[in-house]
């Protein structure tokens, strides 16, 4: 395709991903057991109906390189508020942070990773 519109413009284009000086990077994709771990989670600290799947996205992330060692979960927060004009992507020149979800986002984290704690401690203990 590149090279075809660079001959409809009368040049020449090549591409070079760099694949062998860099490797592409790999899709993110959540584990399906801290999916619903989490899931279940959300659901209690903020009620089922503030909890919503997000749409998938082709990007890249570097979370995923982690994802290849070990299981993840990468999580985004809501935080679009427009009576504030908060309504920007974090990419965006004109990003603008509602603050008010910051402690909303820190008890998400400390649930998680306390629930996380309490559930795996408790497999220990018991054998599983």
């Amino acid at each position: 395709m590149v090279e075809g519109q660079a001959e409809v413009q009368r040049c020449k284009a090549d591409i070079d991903m760099h694949e062998d000086d860099h490797p592409m990077y790999p899709a993110t994709v959540n584990d399906h057991k801290l999916h619903e771990f989490t899931e279940k989670v959300l659901k209690l600290l903020l009620g089922p109906e503030k909890v919503k799947p997000a749409n998938k996205v082709m990007a890249g992330e570097d979370f995923a390189f982690y994802q290849q060692k070990i299981p993840g979960y990468y999580i985004g927060i809501g935080i679009r508020n427009e009576e504030i004009g908060s309504v920007r992507s974090v990419h965006s020149p004109y990003f603008f942070l509602d603050e008010n979800v910051l402690p909303i986002g820190s008890a998400t984290f400390a649930a998680l990773a306390e629930m996380y704690l309490q559930e795996h401690q408790n497999q220990t203990k018991s054998g599983d």
